[in-house]
């Protein structure tokens, strides 16, 4: 099947299940689909087989594609993509520009397309902000789709194992969460980890020891998932 989407762009995430329900729900068979998409959409190698396809998981639309099958089908791009990857997926399913993210953003289409591509985000505190917005990004999400989740990982772990306060600003530094928020979890945690240590140590022994490390290892692996369990719904 011809494609329109430039060979360096990836495919997005696509919910097969949700397109073939939405069309059915229309009462359009692929046909109807696959016209609207060439009248429309100047798609002219999409056939009636190309939207078959695509429902049976058997191959996914472009961006380009998805796009335009979305408008088809009169939903946005994300009702039929799976779970957004990448900053450029969760653009695709706001059913954004590259152009107005940037914008929002307040940095330049082409420094924006670089981030995009190579998935490392170089905005200050304020864009980063703003890309939260614009994108209506958890904090988990922007730290993920930003490259950014090992650095905080790592500051998280130092932050736990020795003075939570020096951690407080390098962390905020790293997604859009208020400070007082940043502040609340590292002290949360050190305690939590502190605590977990000093029962295990107080069972005495070498038996103690051992379970000292594990749970110290258990903890510093999930770190994430216990940072984000507190920061929950405490973006700034």
């Amino acid at each position: 099947m011809q494609s329109s989407q430039p060979p360096h762009q990836p495919t997005p995430p696509f919910n097969f299940p949700a397109a073939r329900r939405l069309r059915e729900a229309l009462g359009m068979a692929h046909g109807h689909v696959a016209y609207g998409m060439r009248a429309s959409y100047g798609l002219a190698y999409v056939t009636a087989d190309t939207i078959a396809s695509w429902e049976r998981g058997l191959s996914a639309p472009t961006s380009a594609e998805l796009t335009a099958l979305a408008a088809t089908l009169w939903c946005s791009p994300g009702d039929l993509m799976g779970a957004a990857r990448t900053l450029r997926e969760h653009r695709l399913a706001r059913g954004l520009a590259p152009e107005d993210v940037a914008r929002e953003a307040g940095v330049e289409i082409q420094s924006y397309l670089r981030m995009e591509e190579t998935g490392t985000w170089r905005g200050n505190e304020r864009q980063s902000a703003a890309l939260a917005r614009v994108l209506a990004l958890s904090a988990a999400d922007f730290v993920t789709v930003t490259g950014r989740a090992d650095a905080l990982a790592e500051l998280l772990r130092s932050a736990v194992t020795t003075r939570w306060q020096g951690y407080v600003r390098p962390v905020a530094k790293l997604l859009p969460v208020e400070k007082r928020h940043v502040e609340g979890a590292l002290r949360q945690m050190h305690e939590d980890y502190q605590s977990r240590m000093t029962r295990t140590l107080s069972w005495g022994g070498g038996a103690g020891s051992d379970a000292s490390g594990e749970a110290g290892r258990d903890f510093l692996e999930r770190i994430l998932e216990h940072f984000w369990s507190l920061v929950r719904g405490g973006r700034g």
